[in-house]
């Protein structure tokens, strides 16, 4: 870790706003159970703690938003930057078929509170293992429906402080991306929903869930998918043709229950998950022509390693 900045002042301003630590194991804060130390970790406390974050981050300190933590990779050594974990902004409020979340907000609450107030557009979130600022910037789905199919609007906060609204079609969202604004946090996103009985929303939500159950190791700590499908094919399938359904490398195992997943069987480092990453894209390019890309987000000096595009 190289970043070298005079925080004093910095740090006095945050400590009454929420949890503050320095050198925080990120592996206690990834569903993977994997990273090394954060340089600076800070849960604020609520939305005003969190702007007042960003407003005195050193300009050179690099931001990573942090929700479940069920999307990214960190490196062993760590992440030298400022990690904010959103998790605290929960809140969940109702204005008649539309819901307004938090960024911290887990996206299977918001589907269970949908359901309640007997609306229907967010089941899928029920099987999400995530936030609602995490899906936002992802464009995260599952069962052919997505966040950007019933998102109307997101609040963002800028690095300067300033807040934005933007609506859905600004956000250009495709398959697994959204455009934001460059060092942007999402501050809470609203949804158009429809009626439809309560009842019916959590059937649909039960079958959902129990399709997932019986298809992906989700006793087990994973990320979610791996790659993301290539257009008319799906990366389990390509994987598994190309022989590595529970393959494995260190305590990293390509998962034999479902093929996009990884597993951390115990002992896995991230350094493992990567090479067996690798191992895959290498493995699908032989045999199918096919160059998988990442779903899960590469943070730090993974992004060098298979992205090659910096803060990508």
């Amino acid at each position: 870790m190289n970043t070298v900045v005079n925080h004093t002042n910095w740090m006095q301003a945050l400590h009454d706003q929420g949890v503050w630590r320095e050198h925080e194991p990120m592996a206690r804060h990834t569903t993977l159970a994997v990273g090394g130390p954060a340089r600076w970790f800070f849960r604020p406390a609520d939305r005003n703690a969190l702007i007042a974050a960003i407003k005195a981050c050193p300009a050179d300190v690099v931001i990573l938003p942090l929700g479940r933590g069920s999307n990214m990779l960190i490196p062993d050594t760590g992440f030298d930057g400022f990690v904010i974990d959103l998790s605290d902004l929960d809140e969940i409020s109702f204005g008649h078929c539309n819901v307004r979340a938090g960024s911290g907000a887990r996206m299977s609450r918001v589907a269970r509170q949908c359901a309640e107030h007997g609306l229907t557009g967010c089941e899928f979130m029920a099987t999400v293992p995530g936030d609602i600022g995490g899906g936002i910037a992802m464009n995260a789905g599952c069962f052919s429906q997505q966040v950007s199919d019933s998102l109307h609007r997101i609040e963002v906060v800028l690095r300067d402080g300033n807040i934005i609204e933007i609506e859905h079609a600004d956000l250009k969202m495709v398959y697994r991306h959204t455009e934001l604004p460059t060092g942007s946090l999402v501050l809470s996103a609203t949804f158009t929903l429809q009626p439809d009985s309560p009842e019916q929303i959590r059937e649909r939500m039960r079958s959902m869930r129990s399709r997932r159950s019986s298809t992906q190791p989700l006793a087990q700590p994973n990320c979610g998918s791996v790659f993301k499908n290539p257009d008319g094919d799906h990366a389990a399938r390509l994987i598994e043709a190309a022989g590595l359904k529970g393959f494995r490398i260190g305590g990293a195992q390509i998962s034999d229950q479902h093929a996009n997943f990884i597993i951390n069987t115990g002992e896995a480092s991230s350094a493992d998950i990567v090479a067996l990453i690798r191992r895959a894209q290498a493995a699908v390019k032989q045999h199918s022509n096919i160059e998988l890309e990442t779903e899960v987000r590469m943070i730090g000096e993974w992004e060098y390693i298979l992205t090659g595009d910096g803060n990508g």
